[in-house]
This record gives C-alpha cells, sequence and structure tokens, in this order.
C-alpha cells in the first residue's frame, strides 16, 4: 500500500458548531460512527438519529449515555421511516444539515426483493429532497455507492436513481434554498454485512474452506472512519449537485481471504446475480466532467448556476480524456499486511 493509500480526509472539515443536524439510517453501521465522530468534536447544537428500529435506537441511546453524558441532551431519537415523507418532514423543522445513510444495501435482497428496494432507495430520496425544500434544511449529502456507476443490479440502479434525483434537486432549490450533494464509496471495512466479519464469523465456525464467487474479482475499501471524514469534509467542499469520489485502494478478494484464513483453501462458489468482477467508481462518460484534488475526485453536474472556482481555489484539475476509475485499474493496491492494520485499527 502506499503512504497515499490511507487517506483522513480531514480537510477541509465542515465546522458543526451550533448546527442542527439530523442522520437518516443513523443506527447503522455508517450513522453510529458518524455521531460518535459529530460528538467528539466542537458541539453541534442539536443531532438527531432517524430510523425505523426502536430497539437499537434503545441500545445506541444507552451507549452514548455512557461514552458522552455531557452531550447526551443534545441527541434526540426520531423513529421513522424514510418512505413516509409526512415523518420525514416533521423531523427536518429547524435542521440545517441532513446527512442521507439510510439505504437497502445487499445486493441479493435487492435483487429478490424489488418493490421494497425501490421504496426505501428512490422513493426515500425523494421524499428526503422535497422534505429539505419545504423546510429550513441548508445542506443535504446523499452517501451513494460504486455499484451506482454502469449498474448492473438493483441496488446499483436504485442508488443510480437516487444520484440523480439528489442532483437535480438543486434546480429546484433556487437560490437561498437546500444545496444537496453526493458521497460516492466503495466497500466498508468491518462495516455490518461486508465480507472481513462474514469470513471472521466463518472461521470461528470452523469451515474448512472459504466461499469465493471468483478468483478474479476486485474490490475498492474504505474504512468508516475515512468514510465519515469523507462526508464531513464533503459537507464543507459543496456547493451543490457535486458527487465526490476518494481515492482508495483495491483489492483482490483471494488476498482478502487469505489475510484473515492464511490456512485455509478457497472454494469458487461463482458469482451471484446482480455482481461484477470489478466495480466503477467513475465512466469514462463521466470523466469529461470530473476534476482531480489530491485526495478526492468530483463529478461535477450539469445545473445551470454552477461554477466549479471553489474547485479550482483548491487545485482541481480536469482528469484525462477516457479517464476510469475503476477497481482493477487502481494505482493503490491493499495487500495482506495493510487489510490487516485496517482491521487491527478499527478493532482498536
Amino acid at each position: 500500500m502506499s503512504k497515499t493509500s490511507y487517506r483522513s480526509f480531514d480537510q477541509p472539515a465542515s465546522d458543526l458548531t451550533g448546527a442542527s443536524i439530523l442522520i437518516t439510517g443513523g443506527t447503522g453501521s455508517f450513522g453510529r460512527a458518524f455521531v460518535r465522530k459529530v460528538l467528539s468534536g466542537p458541539p453541534p447544537r442539536r443531532l438527531i438519529v432517524f430510523s425505523r428500529d426502536e430497539q437499537k435506537q434503545d441500545a445506541m441511546a444507552q451507549e452514548l449515555h455512557l461514552a458522552y453524558p455531557k452531550l447526551f441532551d443534545r441527541l434526540r431519537f426520531f423513529i421513522g421511516d424514510v418512505r413516509d415523507s409526512s415523518r420525514l418532514e416533521l423531523a427536518l423543522r429547524e435542521v440545517d444539515i441532513v446527512v442521507h445513510a439510510a439505504a437497502l444495501k445487499i445486493v441479493p435482497t435487492a435483487e429478490y426483493n424489488p418493490f421494497e428496494c425501490i421504496l426505501t432507495n428512490v422513493h426515500g430520496a425523494e421524499n428526503v429532497v422535497k422534505a429539505g425544500l419545504r423546510t429550513s434544511v441548508k445542506k443535504v449529502v446523499s452517501l451513494s455507492t460504486d455499484k451506482a456507476a454502469n449498474p448492473i443490479n438493483l441496488y446499483g440502479a436504485s442508488k443510480l436513481a437516487s444520484d440523480k434525483i439528489m442532483v437535480a434537486a438543486n434546480n429546484l432549490s433556487g437560490s437561498r434554498g437546500a444545496r444537496f450533494a453526493i458521497v460516492r464509496y466503495g466497500n466498508v471495512i468491518g462495516s455490518r454485512g461486508s465480507v472481513v466479519p462474514l469470513f471472521e464469523d466463518m472461521v470461528r465456525r470452523g469451515v474448512k474452506a472459504l466461499p469465493i464467487t471468483d478468483p478474479r474479482m476486485t474490490r475498492f475499501w474504505i474504512t468508516l472512519e475515512q468514510g465519515v471524514a469523507l462526508v464531513l469534509s464533503s459537507l464543507a467542499l459543496m456547493k451543490g449537485g457535486e458527487i465526490f469520489v476518494p481515492k482508495i485502494p483495491s483489492m483482490r478478494i483471494t488476498d482478502l481471504a487469505r489475510t484473515v484464513a492464511p490456512d485455509l483453501p478457497h472454494e469458487i462458489i461463482g458469482i451471484r446475480p446482480g455482481e461484477k468482477l470489478h466495480e466503477v467508481m467513475i465512466t469514462e462518460d463521466d470523466a469529461r466532467m470530473t476534476v482531480e484534488l489530491d485526495d478526492r475526485y468530483v463529478i461535477c453536474p450539469s445545473i445551470s448556476d454552477w461554477n466549479g472556482e471553489h474547485l479550482k481555489a483548491l487545485g482541481a484539475r480536469p482528469v484525462a480524456d477516457g479517464f476510469r476509475y475503476s477497481s482493477d485499474r487502481n494505482a493503490e493496491w491493499l495487500d495482506g499486511s495493510d487489510l490487516a492494520d485496517l482491521v487491527k485499527k478499527k478493532a482498536a
């Protein structure tokens, strides 16, 4: 791994002092890490966890009360679903910043339950936009995925639709309304449902071989801490309509499996419905609108009142013609020791 492969994405970081912030899907892996990061810095006026699972909210509230007793009165837990536009609009009253992390994310689940996926990922994004436009929200950052670029599965297609909704929302908000932007990144090391804890659990259960869909498969990897820092810095950078794509390393799935269980053989089980061999975060067609910063790429929007002067001031430069940012063509790679270090850092 090169020295630049583990980036902190800290600069510039958004100042949230005195802000009222709401995160949808706030009890998920990202939401929990985001809340802890925000509470560890200059305190916001109010931080609202919006999700539909009361048990997860209760467990999270108890955990945070112990960890941040002096700041707990700034936390709010709001039961609701992004599918419910009226409930969402109630939650967004007097909110300044929204981080939209709620989504159905498991590829096979989305393939088997397409209506549910569309309701949450597409109509949910529409509801966030409408509620943001009807209230006093100033900024919305929506979490996307590498699977939204050239999608071949419903999850990716639904997140592409969500991204398009968020970008187009800037045309509706006018000069004084909410601004909307997107952060797009790859697989999160150690998050709930990711392959690292899955393999670790299999090893604990004593499996004789680890299942590998295809030995050629590669993926982008990012840590939860990096993802949170990327969102916070993108809040500071955004003017509305941008898709922020971090520079993060790739890893072969076979190398990952050998790191988790060096002595276990691999069982090739074939690619699941909706899976790709390699993921893409920026396509050749997007490259025409993409600029590069030291730690990330920015896909610039085609909206009427947008210009990139704020990015040029930071040294942004256009990417090469025909540029493609894919996990198999990446300049930065994780090896086994790199992954082990990142997993240890997460555990610590």
